[in-house]
C-alpha cells in the first residue's frame, strides 16, 4: 500500500509542478511557486501545512524527499534556466530510482532504462523485466511508446495487458 501512495504522490506532484511551471507564466512566478514546494519538503513533516492534500500524500516520500526536491530543481532549470530539460529528465529518473527504494527494491539498469524510455530520453529497446512494485512504470513506459494515432480500443487493451502482466 505504501508503494501505491508513493506512486500516486509522485505523479500528482510532477503534474502540480508542471502546472506551476507552465508556459506563459512569468519566470519569477514560476520560481516562487516552485520555491514554496521546495520549502515545504525541507520542513519536518509535522510542520507542514495540513490544508494541502498533496503534502499528505507525499508523506510516503519522507525518506526520499531529496529526490522530489531534485525534480523541483529540474523544473526550475528547464523553465527558468537554459538547460533544455536535461536536469528535469535526470531528476525524474532519480525519482523513479527513489520509488524503487521506497518499494524495498534496489534500482538497476532496467529500472533506469524503463524510466528514460517513458520520458522519451532513450530509444526503446525490448521491454524490461520490472518487479511488480514497478508495474506503474511498465504501464507508463508502454503507453508512452505507443503510436499517438493508434485506435483507442487498442491502447486500452495494451494498458490492461501492461497493468496485468507488466509486459
Amino acid at each position: 500500500m505504501r508503494t501505491r501512495a508513493a506512486w500516486a504522490g509522485f505523479l500528482a506532484f510532477d503534474r502540480r509542478l508542471a502546472d506551476a511551471a507552465r508556459d506563459g507564466r512569468e519566470p519569477i512566478m514560476v520560481q516562487l511557486r516552485l520555491a514554496w514546494w521546495r520549502d515545504r519538503l525541507t520542513e519536518p513533516p509535522a510542520a507542514r501545512p495540513k490544508g494541502e492534500p498533496l503534502l499528505a500524500l507525499l508523506s510516503a516520500w519522507d525518506a526520499e524527499s531529496p529526490a522530489l526536491i531534485a525534480v523541483i530543481d529540474g523544473w526550475e532549470a528547464w523553465k527558468v534556466g537554459e538547460d533544455g530539460g536535461a536536469a528535469l529528465a535526470l531528476a525524474r529518473v532519480g525519482a523513479i530510482e527513489a520509488l524503487a527504494r521506497l518499494s524495498q527494491l534496489q534500482p538497476d539498469d532496467e529500472t533506469r532504462r524503463a524510466a528514460a524510455e517513458w520520458l522519451g530520453h532513450a530509444s526503446a529497446g525490448p521491454a524490461p523485466r520490472l518487479p511488480r512494485a514497478l508495474r506503474p512504470l511498465a504501464l507508463l513506459r508502454g503507453l508512452a511508446l505507443r503510436a499517438p494515432d493508434e485506435a483507442p480500443w487498442r491502447t486500452a487493451l495494451a494498458a490492461m495487458r501492461l497493468g496485468l502482466l507488466g509486459r
